[in-house]
């Protein structure tokens, strides 16, 4: 169990680095992100539209307000592709100006959390086999990475129109997180067997 709680630990510590250095010194982590034009106007825009209600919008909406019926919300879904043809699309994350402070220390600190629990928690999984060479552990946990990548972002990429190359770009930071996470952990558990009647 030690050995399993090592892996997992020095996994995830080195998931943290690979992916810091991802978004920080390689230019992945901005892959497909965009500023927009003429910013000043939207944002003066958006204070006075939405104002002080943080959320996920989704533009063009279907205008009915809350609490719309099953049959207003299906009426106006046939009427959704006129709609998107005539006006622009995307989804924006939107907080009120002074709701969400830049806090480095915080964020970085509920990654480094996330991507510690994703390294114990494929490393566990790892535990449950009975593979036994460092080449399967590490395929092993690479497939984990490669379902963690697929989970969300060719959803986003799908439904909501991510751009192709920001989704690449992180399914590519995940996978190779996963890789750093499959590589300490074949060897830390490199003679440990698992799984045995």
């Amino acid at each position: 169990m030690k050995r399993i709680f090592l892996a997992g630990l020095l996994g995830g510590i080195a998931m943290f680095i690979w992916t810091s250095i991802a978004h920080m010194a390689l230019p992945l982590g901005e892959a497909g992100i965009r500023e927009i034009p003429n910013e000043a106007a939207l944002l003066d825009a958006m204070r006075s539209s939405i104002g002080k209600k943080p959320g996920l919008y989704l533009f063009p909406g279907l205008g009915l307000g809350s609490n719309p019926t099953h049959e207003e919300r299906s009426e106006a879904m046939k009427h959704m592709g006129e709609n998107l043809a005539r006006n622009p699309s995307g989804i924006l994350m939107y907080h009120p100006p002074g709701s969400r402070p830049l806090n480095m220390v915080r964020w970085l600190s509920i990654e480094f959390v996330t991507e510690l629990a994703e390294a114990f928690l494929v490393v566990f999984l790892l535990a449950q086999t009975r593979l036994t060479n460092f080449g399967t552990r590490v395929g092993f946990i690479v497939t984990g990475g490669i379902l963690a990548a697929i989970a969300t972002n060719i959803s986003y990429w799908n439904w909501y129109g991510f751009p192709k190359v920001y989704t690449m770009s992180y399914m590519f930071i995940q996978l190779v997180g996963f890789l750093c996470v499959g590589l300490v952990a074949a060897l830390v558990l490199k003679k440990q067997t698992f799984g045995a009647a």
